[in-house]
């Protein structure tokens, strides 16, 4: 099914902070901005992506969008026609798009036109933007754009390029970031098997994302040789720790354990040697397993099945 841009719980969990394992915004910087932030509509979250990079930061441009947004500030605009362009974010040039729109309707550049002005921002020499400022006080003066008022933004169009960034790389991660904050929202458990499962081979990851699980209230069953996947998997609402996450035993092995105990669960070590390929599934495998508690239904204690 289609997911839906305008569900609230997935906005709720960009905004509280709740932001482990959502593409983008993990690192604590962008989770503090977020917070602030409190998206409510996919624009916020595209915008967030473009502003969260050092450029934005540092002339904090972040910080006047969100003050904007939540009424802190007036959104002004220079000008009657850059209202429309700058509507979306809150009278703030944030994207490489909105300059080119600028352009093509305070000073009449052509698409082309547009597109080179954008490039001579990004190189920043000087003698292409002093021919690129008179083209747009020139063409601006023509469509009755006072002087003082063309100088002055196209002087934020000079600042913009600082720290310019594309709408459209910046919609398409945001896509991205809001997925996976929708399926966090609407189906956590599956969501965490998930992270736990891409991330399995990071011991580092894996442990954050344990500990992030047990704190949302999710259980997470311990590795079990007859009842766990190769991957983490969910089972009655709660999370299987997945054989291929264990350190030693290696997706190679458990394809062979699978396959093995696909028409009846194990009874013993015993049985499970009698039945595997001993030189897929080595004594390597077989001590990792037992030091995890794979083997633990065994009921036999961990010394007394190894030794």
């Amino acid at each position: 099914n289609a997911v839906s841009l305008e569900s609230e719980p997935a906005y709720g969990v960009m905004g509280r902070g709740d932001t482990a394992g959502i593409f983008q915004m993990e690192s604590s910087g962008f989770t503090a901005m977020i917070q602030q932030l409190r998206p409510s509509e996919f624009e916020d979250v595209i915008a967030a992506g473009a502003l969260y990079r050092p450029g934005p930061l540092g002339m904090g441009m972040h910080t006047r969008y969100i003050k904007r947004k939540h009424g802190e500030e007036p959104v002004v605009f220079d000008h009657p026609l850059l209202e429309p362009i700058l509507r979306e974010t809150y009278g703030v040039i944030v994207y490489q798009e909105q300059v080119m729109q600028i352009a093509r309707e305070l000073a009449g550049y052509s698409l082309g036109g547009a597109d080179i002005l954008r490039r001579a921002m990004g190189k920043k020499k000087k003698s292409e933007m002093d021919k690129q400022s008179k083209v747009f006080l020139e063409g601006a003066t023509e469509r009755g754009v006072p002087e003082a008022i063309a100088k002055s933004i196209f002087g934020l169009m000079e600042s913009f390029a600082d720290y310019g960034f594309n709408k459209s790389h910046a919609a398409a991660y945001g896509l991205i970031t809001y997925q996976t904050a929708f399926l966090k929202a609407h189906y956590r458990t599956q969501f965490f098997a998930a992270l736990l499962t891409a991330d399995k081979d990071d011991t580092d990851k894996v442990v954050q994302y344990l500990q992030e699980a047990r704190r949302n209230g999710i259980s997470v069953l311990p590795p079990h040789v007859n009842a766990s996947k190769l991957s983490f998997s969910v089972v009655d609402g709660v999370i299987r720790f997945g054989l291929g996450a264990i350190k030693g035993v290696g997706a190679g092995a458990v394809e062979v354990l699978l396959a093995a105990r696909a028409g009846e669960p194990f009874e013993t070590l015993f049985d499970l040697c009698r039945r595997v390929d001993m030189r897929r599934v080595n004594k390597r495998v077989i001590e990792a397993l037992v030091k995890c508690g794979a083997l633990d239904c065994f009921n036999e204690t961990r010394e007394t099945i190894w030794g």
